[in-house]
């Protein structure tokens, strides 16, 4: 058997406890949302399943879990309902310490859970990835699901062979579908297997209860409400009616986009998992650049700068030397407040800070320099407007560079800002001095400075 990653509990904020396996290291974390019948430890010993697994995180961290009543989660009295549901798949991402991941649901009911929780939860949802159908019941607008007859029929049929070795190929034929083929149904070993989940994974009671809870659950008003990036996965071998629900899903959820995958199989792990997961991975990859790009801004970047402090410091003694630089950091941050600034990091005896406007940034230098003269300092300061790339409470980017290497050029108590800066500022007053052409260390090319005059 393939080695079995360590199960985790996680627990729920009304105490239950939901099995959940945490696997890869990649940067973007996949929270995989079975089908309904699961249990963490017994699906391992399926070389299938584990090779899909093991190939998805080659590229990205995997969170596993059995929703509560099922597998090795905590067994329950009744039904839960969908938001009960929706706080254990949080309550594996708090313990997990994910604040925001991918969510795949596949089979019955994952689609459909997953779907409800990028819904609801879409700060949480970086995107939501849907691989099946999210409703069964017929209904007037939805002539492709099961009659309640036709329904009950069917959970009746598998019910009475759960678990049952002698009557397996019946349970396994439901649960998987129809395949060009008979394998793997003439495969022992795999019916074997089957017949074991069914047994650890629930009881034929608890299955009856959760597939009518499901049965009666209509999401489909929830799609139209989700609004992070989705992915539709479409199967070569799909059925018309199935190609006509997955269609549905792609008018119902705002913006969601049709993924082509060149795979036969109902359930995602069981053949072509190669082509299934390279599939998921271009997705992913598409929304982060996405992200990347959508987390850029235009801004305005301050550099300041204390001139000559490490011989202030020697002169002074690091005890008299901390007192200035706290008096200095209380006189920048002021003044960035008044200026609208944002404080984005002190490096040293200097301040990085962001403006969205560049005279503000200008003035809010001028008034620097000029307010820490007193304390007796001098500092330096640039500027310059660009796109910046916003990396949590961090900032970066070329335009990031520039400013620290025009920062970096001016001469004690001067504010020096690239032409840039000087021609975005027309009619704010302010004056500038032609500080003539300059080299920029690791930018291409030669950059006009100025500096401006008080």
């Amino acid at each position: 058997m393939t080695d079995v990653p360590r199960t985790r509990w996680a627990r729920t904020i009304d105490g239950a406890c939901i099995a959940y396996q945490d696997i890869g290291e990649g940067p973007i974390t996949l929270v995989v949302i079975h089908g309904w019948v699961s249990h963490l430890e017994v699906y391992w010993e399926q070389p299938r399943y584990a090779r899909f697994i093991r190939r998805l995180s080659r590229n990205l961290r995997v969170l596993l879990f059995d929703k509560r009543g099922i597998g090795m989660s905590d067994r329950v009295n009744g039904t839960p309902d969908l938001g009960v549901l929706l706080d254990d798949v949080r309550a594996v991402m708090d313990a997990a310490g994910v604040a925001r991941a991918a969510l795949l649901g596949w089979g019955s009911p994952g689609p459909g859970l997953a779907a409800f929780f990028a819904a609801t939860y879409p700060e949480r949802t970086l995107c939501l990835l849907i691989d099946g159908w999210i409703h069964f019941r017929r209904e007037s607008d939805h002539p492709h699901g099961e009659t309640a007859a036709e329904f009950e029929k069917s959970v009746s049929a598998l019910s009475s062979t759960w678990g049952l070795e002698d009557r397996i190929v019946d349970f396994v034929r439901q649960g998987y579908g129809e395949r060009p083929d008979d394998a793997p149904y003439d495969d022992l070993e795999f019916l074997r297997w089957n017949a074991k989940l069914a047994r650890f994974a629930a009881t034929p009671a608890s299955y009856e209860t959760f597939m009518r809870m499901w049965f009666e659950t209509d999401l489909r008003p929830v799609l139209p409400t989700i609004h992070v990036p989705t992915a539709i996965f479409f199967k070569r071998t799909q059925s018309e009616e199935d190609l006509e629900i997955m269609g549905s899903y792609l008018e119902t959820i705002p913006g969601a986009r049709r993924v082509d995958v060149d795979a036969r199989d109902l359930v995602v792990w069981l053949d072509d998992h190669e082509q299934y997961a390279s599939a998921l991975e271009r997705y992913l990859a598409s929304v982060a650049n996405e992200e990347a790009q959508l987390d850029r801004m235009l801004a305005t970047v301050l550099f300041t700068d204390i001139v000559g402090s490490t011989a202030r410091a020697a002169e002074l003694g690091d005890a008299r030397w901390q007192e200035f630089l706290e008096r200095h950091h209380k006189t920048v941050r002021a003044l960035l407040a008044r200026y609208r600034g944002i404080e984005v990091k002190t490096m040293g005896d200097g301040f990085l800070a962001t403006f969205d406007g560049p005279a503000r940034a200008v003035k809010c230098a001028q008034v620097i320099c000029e307010a820490v003269k007193p304390l007796g300092l001098e500092v330096r300061a640039g500027c310059h407007t660009g796109e910046i790339e916003l990396l949590g409470a961090d900032v970066g980017g070329i335009a990031v560079h520039i400013g620290a290497r025009v920062g970096a050029l001016a001469a004690p108590s001067e504010v020096l800002v690239s032409s840039t800066v000087k021609d975005l500022v027309a009619g704010s007053g302010l004056i500038f001095a032609d500080r003539g052409e300059h080299e920029l260390k690791g930018m291409p090319g030669s950059w006009h400075l100025y500096s401006a005059d008080t």
